[in-house]
Parts: C-alpha cells; structure tokens; sequence
C-alpha cells in the first residue's frame, strides 16, 4: 500500500469534527434529560410521600340547618346555617341522575382507575392548543370527591403540580379501598351544587329541594340533566342568577348523555324544549311563630354554647334536631284570649295597647305558651320574654313570702297600719310620699288583708322593716333574674329595669308546685346527628320553701283572686295571683297560678310607658289570664292539699308594725290626688324603669291594683341574711 493511500483511510476514520461535536451534544442532552427526568421523578416521588394517606384525614361532613320542633313532635322550622346537607342512601338516588352525572363529569368512569390516562392528555392537548393550563382539566369523579372532601386546605388553595400530584395519591388510596358505584354515590351526596340565600347546598338531595322543591325522586329527565350540569361551576349555572347559562349547561349534560347511549338523541332533543322547571324553596326560611322560634334558638345557643351563645357553631351547622316545650294548643289559646280582648286594649287612648302572655309548667318549668299581640314584621321584640316592664304591686309578693320565711311572720297575725305616708316618714328617701288615689284607709290591718286590698302604704312599711335586700334575695331566689338594686320602692314595683312576663311566672311557679323553683326552659331535648342526645328538660328543683310556707303564702294569694283586687281572674277553680298595676297606669299585669300552670299577663304600649285609659291590672290584664287559664286547664279543677304540718307563724314586729294584734285606728278618707309626678328618668320604651325618682303612688279603686311609685334612693339595708333555702317544715303532699 502506498503511502498516499495510507494518509487516504486515517482521513476517512478519522471523520468530520463537526460530527463528532453534533454526537457529544447529543449524548449530553439525552444524559441531561434523563437526569432532569429522574430529578423530576425524584421530588414527584418525594410529594406523594410526604403527603398524608388518605387513612389519617378526616372527611369533611358539610353542615345544616338544626331542625326545631313543637312538644308534640310538629317541626316549627330550622335554624339558618351557610350550609345544607341532606344524605341519602345510594339506593335513593335516581338512576337517570347517576347516568346524567357521569356522563357530563367522567364518561369513562366505569373503565378507568382512580386516573384517566386518556383524559389526561386529552386535557393537556386541548389546553396545550388554547393556550391553556396543563395541569386543568382530566379529574376523575373519584379526583373530584377526594378534592371535596378529603383534601387538606393547604394543598388545595393554589391549584399547581404539587396539588395534583397529592390529589392522584388520596385517589388511587380511595379507589384501592371502595367500589365505583360507593364512589359515585358519596359524590353525588357530598359535592356543592349552588348556593341560594346564602346558603350552600351539598349533596343531590339538598340541591333537588333547593333548585325545585321536590324531593329528589321526583325530580324530571330535564331536571336531573340540570342538576347534574351544577357541580363544575355551581355559581355560572345557577338557574337563579342566570337563566340562559344554566339552560345551555343542562342542553348540554342532555347531548351527553345521548352521546353515551343513556337516552336516545331524539329524548334529548326533545327534552332540550322545556323549560328550567324550578321552583323557589322557602322551607328553611320559613317559620312557625317566629317569636317562639327565635326564643328557642336563643336558649338552644345559651344551652349548648353557654361561653360563645352568639356564634355557636353546633346549633348553626349541627344539624341537630331540638325539641322543645311548646304547647302548640296553649300557645293557640295565649293568641286567643288576647285577640278576644282587643276591643278592650283598643279602648286605652292612645291606639291598641299590647299584650303578652307568658305561661309555664309549675312542676319542671318547662314553657308553655309565649305569646304576643306584636307582629313580627313590625318588630321582633317577643313582649313575653324581652320586654321589661315595672310589675307594680305583683313583687309584693316576694314581700310577703319574706315575711313567712325569713321572719316566720304569719300575715293574719302582723299588723301595719294603713295611713297617708307623708314626706319624711322613711328616713332612707325623705321625700318620698305614699298615699292612696282616694286617700281611703283602712286603718290598722294585718298583712293578709293589705294584700287582698293591695294598700301600698301597708307594704312599703313592711318592706322597710323586713329590709329591702331580703326581699330582693328571696325574688332571685323565686325566679327573678333581672337586676334589683334594694331600693325602697321594688316591693309595689319601682324597679330601675323591669321584669319580663316570663321571669314572673316562672318567680310564681316556685309557689304553685309547693316552695321548689324550677327554672324556666323552652328546651326540652337536642338530638345530634350521631344519634346521641342531651336532657336539658329536667333541671333539678331548688327547695325554697317548705311546703307549709308556700302553702301559706298561698291561701292570701287565693283571696286576691276570690275577693280582692284580681276578681276578674276568678273563673271558678282554686287559683291564686296578684294584680300589679305600675305608675301613672302605664302597665297592667296579672300573674297567677293554679297547681299545674303559672301564668303571667302583660298588657301595657310597646313604644314605651304611656298611661292607659283603664290601666290597672285587674281590670285589662286579669280577664286575658282568666280565659287563657281556664281554656288550657281542660277541666282541671284541682287544689292545693293542706300540709301535714301547718304553718304557724307568729306576729311580726317592725319598727313600723303595731303590737302585733289590731289597734283601734279610724279609717280616714280625703279628697282623691291625681297622680301626675313623673319619673326622673322619663321611663319610656321596652326595658326602661321608673324606680329612681320620687312619684306619689295613688291606688283608684279598691278591686284595682295601684300604680307603683316612681323609686327612691337606695339607702343603707338591714343587716344581711341568708336568702331563702328551705328550710325546714313538712314536705309537700300530692297536689289535687
């Protein structure tokens, strides 16, 4: 071989450079996209497995609305939560909106795993095309259900690669551990179709009832079609606030389902003609007696959520079913007795008075009626429960079952003398006067007798003695959980913020079932979604006093009503009560009793303290309790059984009390003083009080209860006691 051939062929192994340039980059290329791959691989690998599995999440039940009930099972509406939630079985669910859902959301359901492979890049074309995101688009059914329900926040509040891969972990976890058909089913009960009135419903049920108002059953080819076309964009197609896009949605659902063989395209044709077929909703909005509703779930959220009561959650998403004490027929007879007396409210001189009726179950406090002459459209204050007036000569009550318990004073045997009370006679408040209207006295009475007569100079005397802080206690004691200052004024109702009709009969209550306060509850049982329940219905009874004592306390309060200032309550059974009558006849009450239900009446004007024609309260609160009373009562006629061991007592000696037996004092009469001192504090409007100034307290008539005055100042009390526990005496017999 020459040498000219030899330099020839190492020329031709030797190659071209540029070849040999293009082959090393090559090699570096696929060398660096494999290494990008597996570091791709590598932190793909990473997520998945610093994500949580699917056993340690909690799935996320939606909230719903707390349903309300009467005590006789009747629903009286629900309580407003952001969320509704109805889960039915998957048997339940039509079919046609099975097959409408996973035609629209996941045709291949059936044939693919947890992951739609073909969906996937299919997706990733479409976006890649339209100048897309790649990572939208392609979720399973099954993607879809863990994203609503098992996914943590943190993942699922920016939509990246990362949220991705979490989301095809939990699903390949979920579809390993249950069927497609359990898959389908819990999404069709869980995912949010829309929102309407703030409220958010989740699940086909709540949606069926909220788009249609039928249950889900019932619903229309054209309606599963719509229902089904919600869930990718609940606001877009919501048939409430768009109209057109939610008819082209559900148009399109129904083309759908005719490309995948579940109806035919002539059925989806013409099916496609009709209408949206929706209809408004107004069960969850809807309530009956509102007033009543919302003292329930006012005590509900103070039951419940005692620390929070004004965002309780449990009562606002819970779902929880609550029961309450209503009596739906007494509540009834309430209205009546008040709509049967507007032509007497009517007559009071400044347009139709209010009324309010507040009546209670004197064995476990459980309420009874509540009921209002209000109407709610116009306000939504509940007269029965929230508004707080003076109770005039109704607290002397609380005077006189101080002087049986604390003093074991016995009202026949104490005497007080009833005479003009002229400025300077209480050394506490030395202005303060106290007289009746006609300036008519008895002269020197004893306890049981001023009460029949309601005389308030006799009173405000015994309260002096007995000291205004016992009195108070033993109110607290009874029932009474407005504030009471121990002012001098508060035995004939000079209170500075008033009492409610419901805190009376409850205060009463604590007579009528023999000396035990039960406290006062609209509740009666809250049933949780989990099947569990809680009692709040059977509150234990606090011993206040001895049966021989309220018994006592009894028999005088018996005599208001057989003849005394409360006649117009009498309607022949044994009852017992007490008229109270407050400043200038501004509001009239009656508050009584039979063994089984205390009741009180309130009747005075709801835009503030302003004087009444007629406005004592035997004359316009007494007839209301007297129909009321006897309609509820269903024929019971019971009484009182005497105690084993009756109360004694003994005379009570004040410094402003006679001997002890009666003196021989002339009645005096005098020309009538028109009451017309107002209070300082003008004492207008619900809640507001007229016991700080100084007013003259008048008394009309005789069987009319006298106005309250307008206060005093607090002065220095007596010494402190024990307020009322009990204490010893016979125990209650049975009641008959």
């Amino acid at each position: 071989m020459s040498r000219r051939e030899r330099q020839r062929r190492r020329r031709r192994n030797r190659g071209s450079p540029l070849k040999s340039v293009v082959a090393m980059a090559a090699v570096l290329v696929v060398c660096a996209i494999t290494v990008g791959a597996l570091a791709i691989a590598g932190w793909v690998v990473n997520v998945a497995q610093s994500a949580p599995n699917l056993n340690t999440l909690k799935p996320y039940v939606p909230g719903s609305p707390s349903q309300v009930f009467a005590s006789d099972g009747t629903s009286l509406g629900y309580i407003w939560s952001p969320t509704v939630h109805t889960k039915i079985a998957g048997d339940r669910i039509p079919q046609m909106l099975k097959d409408a859902t996973v035609a629209i959301e996941d045709r291949r359901f059936y044939q693919h795993g947890a992951l739609d492979y073909q969906g996937i890049v299919r997706a990733a074309i479409k976006d890649a095309a339209e100048g897309g995101n790649g990572l939208q688009g392609a979720s399973t059914l099954t993607m879809q259900l863990v994203d609503n329900t098992y996914l943590p926040h943190r993942f699922k509040s920016n939509h990246d690669l990362k949220y991705k891969i979490v989301q095809a972990k939990l699903a390949e976890q979920l579809e390993g551990e249950h069927s497609k058909d359990w898959i389908l089913d819990n999404y069709l009960n869980d995912v949010p179709y829309g929102t309407v009135g703030g409220q958010t419903a989740y699940g086909v049920a709540a949606a069926s009832q909220m788009f249609f108002d039928r249950p889900v059953q019932k619903l229309s080819l054209a309606q599963f079609a719509l229902l089904a076309g919600l869930p990718q964009a609940p606001s877009e197609y919501n048939p409430f606030l768009d109209k057109k896009d939610a008819l082209r949605r559900r148009n399109e659902v129904l083309q759908s389902m005719a490309n995948a063989g579940y109806i035919t395209q002539a059925v989806a044709d013409q099916t496609a003609t009709k209408h949206l077929e929706i209809k408004v909703d107004n069960t969850l909005q809807e309530h009956k007696d509102p007033y009543v509703f919302d003292f329930i779930e006012q005590q509900a959220a103070r039951d419940l959520c005692p620390r929070t009561p004004n965002s309780c959650k449990p009562l606002q998403q819970g779902g929880l079913k609550i029961y309450s004490t209503i009596d739906l027929r007494k509540q009834a007879l309430a209205h009546q007795a008040i709509v049967d007396h507007e032509s007497l409210l009517a007559e009071q001189g400044h347009g139709t008075a209010g009324a309010a009726v507040a009546s209670v179950n004197t064995a476990n406090g459980h309420i009874l009626a509540i009921a209002t002459s209000g109407s709610y459209a116009d306000t939504q204050v509940d007269y029965a429960t929230s508004a707080h007036r003076q109770p005039g000569s109704s607290f002397k009550t609380f005077a006189l079952m101080t002087l049986i318990h604390d003093e074991q004073g016995n009202p026949n045997s104490t005497y007080y003398v009833s005479k003009p009370l002229s400025p300077g006679w209480l050394s506490a408040d030395p202005t303060w006067e106290v007289h009746t209207a006609e300036d008519s006295y008895q002269g020197t009475i004893n306890i049981t007798k001023a009460t029949i007569l309601s005389d308030n100079t006799v009173y405000v005397q015994l309260a002096a003695d007995l000291g205004w802080d016992k009195l108070d206690d033993t109110a607290r004691a009874m029932g009474i959980t407005s504030p009471l200052d121990g002012n001098p004024s508060e035995v004939i109702g000079g209170l500075r913020v008033g009492v409610t009709p419901l805190e009376m009969a409850d205060a009463y209550a604590t007579l009528a079932n023999g000396g035990s306060h039960v406290p006062a509850t609209i509740i009666n049982k809250v049933t949780f979604p989990d099947g569990s329940s809680r009692n709040f219905g059977n509150a234990a009874p606090t011993r206040v006093f001895p049966y021989n004592e309220a018994y006592e306390g009894t028999s005088v309060l018996k005599q208001v009503v057989t003849s005394g200032t409360g006649t117009s309550a009498n309607y022949g059974c044994p009852v017992a009560g007490k008229t109270g009558t407050a400043n200038n006849l501004e509001n009239a009450w009656f508050v009584g009793y039979s063994p089984r239900m205390s009741t009180a009446v309130w009747v005075g004007y709801p835009q503030g303290n302003i004087p009444m024609n007629d406005g004592f309260g035997g004359a316009l609160a007494a007839p209301i309790w007297n129909e009321y009373m006897h309609d509820a009562s269903s024929g019971y006629c019971g009484n009182w059984a005497p105690p084993d061991v009756a109360f004694e007592g003994k005379p009570f000696f004040g410094p402003f009390a006679v001997t002890g037996q009666p003196v021989t004092t002339p009645s005096t009469t005098g020309t009538a003083k028109p009451n017309t001192t107002t209070s300082p504090s003008g004492g207008t409007g619900l809640g507001t009080g007229t016991g700080t100034g100084t007013t003259q307290t008048n008394n009309p008539t005789l069987f009319a209860h006298p106005p309250q005055p307008g206060g005093g100042t607090k002065s220095t009390p007596p010494p402190a006691h024990n307020p009322p526990t009990g204490g010893g005496g016979a125990t209650p017999p049975a009641t008959h």
